[in-house]
């Protein structure tokens, strides 16, 4: 099939309403809707308008080994997978997880696609939605197929992906065998492209002392002592208010720069060692903490004055101070010119890395907050006390947490940080950016 559109797969075990979701979405019977499980085996293409965007919807049939056409189902569902920009993994909101939904959706973590996850069928109110996110593929839609509830919202997320992502490529990779992308960011002439060159070993990138060489983000691979990398060399990100309308060509060489640090696992913020840091690199940390992107500071054209460990330790405080939302980010001294360090940073970049694919047991991550709780209560808050009843991971790349409680308006900003750091304590979150998110917990709790 010619893929002139960009295609979006709708997978998931049988009957959970994803034909309903495919007609609803292109508003017209498309798919056979049927209770029995297994009625969809062919994949089923729609095409689909949202706002004036065009995309490919894919009904795909339920995958589950108990359909005698189990192994032809699941050749339609890879290959629909395979050429899809984007993966709408639906499960039921009215039904506990099934052993089926978790073995999809820990295939779908070892897929690098684009994915949404949406709780189908979700009409009632006061559903228990604690479940859901147990599957650890980030904040699931909420929608009725069947009513229509929820649904725009969840076009609204489609075209947004489909915005900021790529087409995908032929073959979706393994998250082992997947090279780690590294987002090369920093001020125009700060020696990005040279550091690519060293790496390479190579005078791969064009290299200039006048700001602005590299006006388009450029993808390059390597491997190093075993390990593949691709290696994204951004232009240089000027303030907005410096980009002038003649100047368009710098202002779409910005917009590349925010796509990689969108799309990289981990991001070298790199600054020049003579200047310091300037606004423009605070602005560009805030760009990396905003796509919640692991990154390392690379105190870039360090060999270019006598500087000892004192000078290091100075300049290491000083950038603390200056991005204290940004401790966390590991801080390395090089030379893009001689190489000096270079292997140091690509330590602290496959330490990040490490760090931001922890997936913390619930068990595990709930006697640990218990834990916290009983060593540092929460402050009662006119004469109300939080309570933290459940929490779970929904999401890595960063690690990301759910904390189920009676009021998110009772967690002072402090306490939310003391609980931060006791899971970056407990669990080897170091290097990595943390999210910690509070939910309102409907209904009594378990």
């Amino acid at each position: 099939m010619t893929k002139e559109m960009p295609v979006v797969a709708i997978v998931g075990r049988p009957n959970v309403g994803k034909s309903s979701l495919l007609n609803r979405l292109v508003e017209r019977q498309v798919s056979i809707v049927d209770d029995r499980p297994g009625v969809t085996r062919d994949r089923i293409y729609a095409p689909c308008n949202w706002n004036g965007r065009d995309f490919l919807l894919v009904d795909t049939g339920g995958l589950s080994d108990e359909d005698p056409f189990w192994q032809n189902i699941a050749t339609q569902v890879e290959e629909a997978i395979r050429e899809a920009d984007l993966v709408l993994l639906v499960v039921d909101a009215r039904e506990p997880l099934t052993e089926e939904d978790e073995l999809i959706a820990e295939r779908m973590r070892r897929l690098r696609k684009p994915l949404l996850l949406v709780a189908n069928k979700a009409e009632r109110r006061n559903l228990d939605t604690t479940d859901v996110y147990r599957l650890g593929l980030g904040d699931p839609l909420f929608v009725s197929a069947i009513h229509g509830h929820g649904t725009g919202d969840l076009l609204d997320a489609i075209t947004l992906q489909l915005g900021e992502n790529a087409p995908a490529s032929a073959e979706p990779a393994d998250e082992e065998s997947a090279s780690l992308r590294i987002a090369i960011v920093g001020r125009p002439n700060v020696g990005k492209s040279t550091l690519v060159n060293r790496v390479l070993g190579e005078r791969r990138m064009l290299v200039s002392d006048v700001p602005g060489t590299t006006t388009d983000a450029i993808d390059v691979e390597v491997e190093r002592r075993g390990r593949r990398y691709v290696l994204v060399d951004t232009a240089g990100l000027r303030r907005p208010a410096r980009v002038r309308e003649a100047e368009r060509l710098e202002e779409l060489a910005g917009r590349h720069t925010r796509r990689a640090l969108g799309q990289a696992d981990v991001a070298v913020l790199l600054i020049d060692a003579d200047e310091g840091l300037t606004e423009q690199d605070k602005r560009i940390v805030k760009l990396s903490a905003e796509a919640r992107v692991g990154f390392v500071l690379g105190v870039n054209k360090w060999d270019q004055s006598p500087r000892g460990e004192r000078e290091a330790q100075e300049l290491q405080r000083g950038l603390r101070a200056a991005l204290p939302a940004a401790d966390y980010a590991p801080i390395v001294f090089l030379s893009a010119r001689t190489g000096l360090h270079v292997d140091r940073l690509f330590a602290e970049i496959d330490a990040v890395a490490e760090q931001m694919s922890i997936r913390v047991p619930t068990a595990t991550l709930n006697r640990e907050l218990e834990e916290a709780i009983y060593q540092q209560p929460p402050p009662s808050v006119k004469g109300r006390q939080l309570r933290i009843l459940y929490a779970t991971q929904v999401a890595r790349r960063p690690p990301h947490f759910v904390l189920f409680v009676n009021d998110p308006e009772l967690c002072h900003f402090s306490y939310l940080r003391y609980l931060e750091n006791r899971l970056r304590q407990a669990f080897g979150l170091r290097l990595t950016p943390v999210r910690l998110t509070l939910r309102r917990r409907e209904g009594r709790p378990r």
